[in-house]
């Protein structure tokens, strides 16, 4: 038997770590009635579909490739939540939003070892906060950790921020994506290029996944509304906010330890 851990002691885990730190018993079966991982119905509008994007454009924080929200130390450990758990406060400005952050953190704990908790006294949480669109930080910082959720955002757009707080990255930078989509750079807007840029990282041998929640869509950072990626197989969609795909769900199940599906 591996250790236990005291949730309240431990702030952050380091993914090198967590494997042998924490149990393998915490994946369990999807018991309510609506399909795993998926978010309740909300219209689509070209509002929502860049919300991710807003926070950049906002230049009050310093952002990269839309929501993801850089840390004072550029050189932090890649760091995850302790024992499969994040605490989290809602500021008084979500309140009336509870239910639809409640239904993002189902998307998740339906098809994962992942749970969600209400604070009590960790050192280490999640503070939801309203802003102008939606951006978290990558992994467990650490404290206090903020997460946009603007009244921009969907239930799919939190879901999505929540997988990058839980230490995944936007899919269309793995150093293997010139293979599956075509980046249209005459397209991006000036000064965005970026984002779009490959990045190292670990894919934890899993393949390129075009129905990932961590896809960027077709027109994220559209400087002329045509399209910036495009998928090389014909009749795919990428973008889409609706809900984990299976390998979404493979993913975090193996970066947290669960076990197999």
């Amino acid at each position: 038997m591996l250790k236990s851990v005291n949730m309240m002691d431990v702030e952050c885990v380091s993914v090198s770590d967590y494997a042998t730190s924490f149990n393998d018993t915490h994946i369990t079966s999807n018991t309510t009635g609506s399909a795993p991982g998926a978010a309740a119905p909300e219209p689509e509008s070209s509002k929502n579909k860049s919300a991710e994007t807003l926070k950049e454009f906002d230049q009050d924080m310093p952002v990269q490739e839309g929501d993801i929200l850089i840390p004072e130390s550029r050189n932090a450990v890649h760091t995850l939540w302790p024992d499969a758990t994040t605490s989290y406060i809602i500021t008084d400005e979500l309140v009336s939003r509870e239910a639809e952050i409640k239904a993002a953190f189902k998307m998740i704990s339906d098809v994962t070892c992942i749970r969600f908790k209400k604070r009590d006294t960790e050192s280490s949480y999640l503070k939801l906060v309203t802003g102008n669109g939606c951006a978290s930080f990558v992994g467990c910082q650490g404290g206090a950790q903020r997460l946009f959720f603007a009244s921009e955002c969907t239930v799919g757009n939190l879901c999505h921020e929540l997988l990058h707080a839980l230490g995944l990255y936007h899919e269309h930078t793995r150093e293997d994506r010139d293979k599956y989509v075509t980046v249209n750079w005459q397209n991006i807007v000036a000064g965005k290029e970026n984002n779009f840029k490959v990045k190292h990282g670990n894919t934890q041998n899993l393949p390129y996944d075009l129905a990932s929640i961590m896809h960027y869509g077709r027109d994220f950072f559209s400087t002329n509304g045509n399209p910036t990626v495009l998928p090389k197989q014909s009749g795919v969609e990428i973008g889409q906010r609706k809900h984990l795909s299976q390998l979404d769900i493979e993913r975090l199940n193996k970066l947290y330890s669960c076990g197999k599906l």
